[in-house]
């Protein structure tokens, strides 16, 4: 039109979001599944595990409640945020306030708040990678430039003090920080979770730190929480977490953000615009999760050791796949550079995501390329899925990519 500006559909910030990949993948292998294609799903990081039954038991009570059929406060029940600050004293020996506690409409909702409240446009984050695929997203929505800084298995996929140092700017605020981590399930010994929150205090910067898988570690590891060993560091950390992947409550939705009382206040005036409050039944069903008996989560621990072991034994079995054993959450993070520029099948991958298409389509098995986590050459494959899939799944893939020994 003459005179006027040509502007967009979409906006430039939401036209730039990629899709998330886990759920990309997810939603392609349940299509798949119903077109009644026998596709096995490695993408999503969802336990198979029914929520416990204690758990439910408190929602449907909830539900029978006309209370809870009402709006309650934005920032969460206070009931709840009681709760959360006395698990999160119990769990990991940080002492908080019910006051500093934000109950979010999942994870993922906390992490967008976190950096919502704490960036400017062009402040820069350190982004550790291989990385959980929302968190870059995340970041440029609020204005943020995520600066990537890279470990492979030859660091067991740990990041050190000097990259990070060598990745800091003038325009740097944030680190951000997982452990246990997705994707690759590293987790962080104390020693070097000490040092890196130390170097973040020394140098002023904020620390955003993921612990949703806090409670599933293996082999000895012990997931440490950066403001517990770092004191210091507390006016400046924001801790995430939620009870998605602890009690097997996915498809509830609730998470939580954890920091100083300002920022809490700030990131609850954005949520009670953006969403108002959390269900309140899920925040019920929460209330009895954390207060509960960890005793279900240790049986779910079993059997996720037990699968971590089988899987990763049946992938090293594969010529030109090198998988290290992870010590956290429910993922295997295997190097497959040895599979690329190969012919299986008739078809050769030139990357990863490539080679995560052959995959679903030869074998119907559903991965997620490295690509999606800031590192190609990788596949992500998580182990929460029953004992049998699990088999088959991997089965497949050894048939597939010609298995080096029998099992």
């Amino acid at each position: 039109m003459s005179g006027s500006t040509v502007r967009g559909r979409i906006s430039t910030r939401v036209g730039s979001i990629a899709e998330s990949a886990t759920l990309k993948v997810d939603a392609r292998a349940k299509a798949l599944k119903a077109e009644g294609r026998a596709v096995i799903g490695f993408g999503a990081g969802e336990p198979d595990f029914a929520t416990p039954d204690y758990i439910v038991d408190a929602a449907v009570e909830a539900c029978r409640d006309p209370q809870n059929h009402r709006y309650s406060p934005a920032g969460g029940l206070p009931a709840l945020k009681v709760a959360i600050a006395e698990k999160t004293r119990r769990d990991s020996g940080y002492d908080v306030l019910p006051s500093q506690v934000l109950v979010t409409n999942g994870g993922k909702q906390a992490v967008y708040e976190a950096f919502a409240t704490l960036l400017d446009p062009g402040d820069e984050v350190i982004l550790p990678a291989p990385y959980w695929t929302t968190y870059p997203e995340a970041i440029r929505l609020a204005g943020g430039v995520p600066v990537e800084v890279f470990a492979d298995e030859t660091q067991e996929y740990l990041v050190t003090v000097e990259q990070l140092e060598g990745a800091r700017t003038e325009r740097t605020k944030v680190l951000l920080f997982c452990s246990p981590s997705n994707p690759t399930g590293a987790v962080y010994p104390r020693d070097q979770v000490a040092a890196i929150g130390e170097w973040a205090d020394d140098n002023g910067l904020w620390v955003v730190t993921d612990e949703i898988y806090e409670h599933l570690t293996y082999d000895g590891a012990e997931a440490v929480s950066m403001p517990v060993v770092v004191p210091s560091l507390t006016d400046r950390c924001v801790v995430l977490n939620g009870v998605a992947k602890t009690y097997a409550m996915t498809g509830w939705r609730v998470g939580w953000v954890i920091g100083p009382s300002d920022v809490i206040k700030a990131a609850t005036n954005l949520q009670s615009h953006a969403t108002s409050n959390v269900a309140n039944v899920s925040q019920h069903a929460a209330i009895a999760a954390v207060t509960g008996d960890l005793e279900p989560v240790a049986q779910m621990g079993v059997a996720f050791d037990r699968r971590r072991r089988l899987i990763v034994s049946m992938l090293n079995e594969i010529d030109g796949v090198m998988c290290p054993m992870p010590t956290g959450a429910f993922y295997v993070y295997p190097q497959v550079k040895g599979l690329l520029n190969r012919e299986f099948d008739g078809f050769t991958a030139k990357t990863s995501a490539e080679l995560a298409e052959l995959i679903l389509d030869r074998a119907e098995v559903a991965v997620v390329p490295g690509e999606a986590f800031g590192s190609a050459g990788y596949l992500r494959l998580s182990y929460a899925l029953g004992d049998d899939d699990l088999t088959e799944g991997v089965t497949r893939l050894q048939k597939l990519f010609e298995a080096s020994n029998s099992r």
